[in-house]
């Protein structure tokens, strides 16, 4: 990635008519000291630059591209659908398909209702948990991002029930007032606010796996507990599997761990590229949305026609390939050569993978939640970010995101990948 003089100028261009150059934060660059560079087209798991530098992509839009980019079957229901209009605002045979789809497929789900991002997902959720229920408090984990939602973005304070901070300017006080942080895989603290405000908490919303502190896992029976405790308390338990929900397996996290969450939110792979989310649940409760329900919720162009049948083709594609089992597979042999690599250069660093979901945490210390990931070597990562790009390989740009695994990945991207984490752990690590 030598040559990259057009993205440098798309990006001093991008900065003078666009806030920091671009439209969501953590494709500036920031974390990892540098500037983007600018795709000009993608094509199964390669992206290309406007500078003409090819790279194995493992963002994959952050999710979607499951069956990697620009798959036939789903540009195919695109260009179908669009030939009938591109929006209607009224019903389409589309939406009652996904509908089911989703019902059938992911095992909390009997209602389902179409939005248009994951953090429309989650806020419609938390606002039918609230409403549901008739309390105000919410639970939230550090490290567990659920979109710009006003009430999500709250940082802990110094003890389980102190009020929270606004992460974010322009969030009132009031509203972080309602929300409980906790640390992830600490039930103990998830006890003593249940037993100091369990009659005013609607719920616990949390990632599965949480996705935006690298991948983290949950320790042993950790999520069989917030399955207990909120039962116990009348709240409800959310899943935000807006990440995982159709990656790491066709149920997502819950087919994996067999916890059934009273509410999920959804989305990425569902749109198949294109800005769809979903959230559903128990019927008792969905029914509890307008216009049956006193739970208002609204959009445009929610059950969007292109958005839903892009979405459509590529569920049935994985399906048919069975693309799950198939990931898997490539996942393994990604994970074997990290290994290898992390061998030859005397590094004990933890590869967390599930499926086709990975990160690599430049620690050789245990990953619990967000406080763990904090103590990574964040100088490592990002000269092993800069020297893989320059070998053609693209990770996240980022210590805190999650990498992804395509089907398009072929059995020579993962072969060349190992070689140049080997060379670029090499030179992260000789500075």
């Amino acid at each position: 990635m030598s040559n990259h003089a057009l993205s440098q100028k798309l990006y001093a261009a991008a900065r003078e008519v666009i806030p920091g150059g671009v439209n969501s934060p953590v494709r500036a660059f920031r974390n990892v000291d540098g500037e983007p560079f600018f795709v000009s087209r993608a094509r199964g798991s390669h992206i290309w630059d406007v500078d003409g530098n090819e790279l194995i992509d493992y963002v994959g839009t952050w999710g979607p591209a499951i069956l990697g980019h620009a798959p036939a079957v789903v540009l195919e229901a695109i260009n179908h659908a669009a030939k009938a209009g591109v929006s209607f605002g009224i019903p389409n045979p589309h939406e009652v398909e996904m509908a089911r789809l989703i019902v059938d497929w992911v095992p909390s789900v009997e209602k389902v209702r179409m939005v248009n991002s994951g953090t429309e997902a989650t806020m419609s959720a938390i606002r039918l948990a609230r409403g549901f229920t008739k309390r105000d408090k919410i639970i939230k984990f550090d490290g567990c991002y659920h979109g710009h939602v006003d009430a999500l973005l709250v940082a802990a304070g110094s003890g389980a029930l102190t009020h929270g901070k606004p992460d974010s300017a322009g969030v009132p006080s009031a509203f972080a007032d309602e929300t409980i942080v906790l640390p992830f895989n600490r039930p103990e603290e998830v006890e003593k606010a249940f037993a100091a405000e369990g009659e005013n908490i609607a719920a616990i919303i949390l990632e599965p796996y949480p996705a935006n502190a690298g991948l983290v896992f949950p320790q042993a029976g950790y999520l069989e507990f917030l399955r207990e405790i909120t039962t116990k308390y009348g709240a409800l338990l959310i899943f935000d599997e807006v990440m995982t929900g159709f990656r790491v397996a066709k149920g997502g996290v819950q087919e994996l761990t067999g916890v059934t969450p009273d509410l999920t939110a959804l989305g990425k792979v569902i749109g198949g590229g294109l800005p769809v989310g979903a959230f559903g649940g128990r019927a008792d409760i969905m029914d509890y949305l307008a216009p049956d329900g006193p739970v208002y919720q609204a959009g445009t162009l929610s059950g969007n026609p292109l958005a839903l049948a892009a979405g459509l083709a590529q569920l049935k594609e994985m399906e048919r390939q069975d693309g799950w089992a198939r990931l898997e597979a490539i996942g393994t042999a990604f994970a074997q050569g990290t290994m290898n690599a992390l061998e030859a250069v005397g590094k004990n660093y933890r590869l967390n993978r599930v499926g086709s979901m990975f990160c690599l945490f430049f620690t050789d210390r245990e990953i619990a939640n967000v406080d763990d990931v904090k103590q990574c070597d964040f100088d490592a990562f990002r000269r092993f970010f800069w020297a893989a790009l320059e070998e053609g390989v693209y990770f996240a740009p980022s210590q805190y995101e999650a990498g992804f695994i395509s089907l398009a990945h072929s059995e020579q991207d993962i072969a060349r990948t190992a070689e140049v984490v080997t060379k670029a752990l090499k030179a992260a690590l000789s500075q």
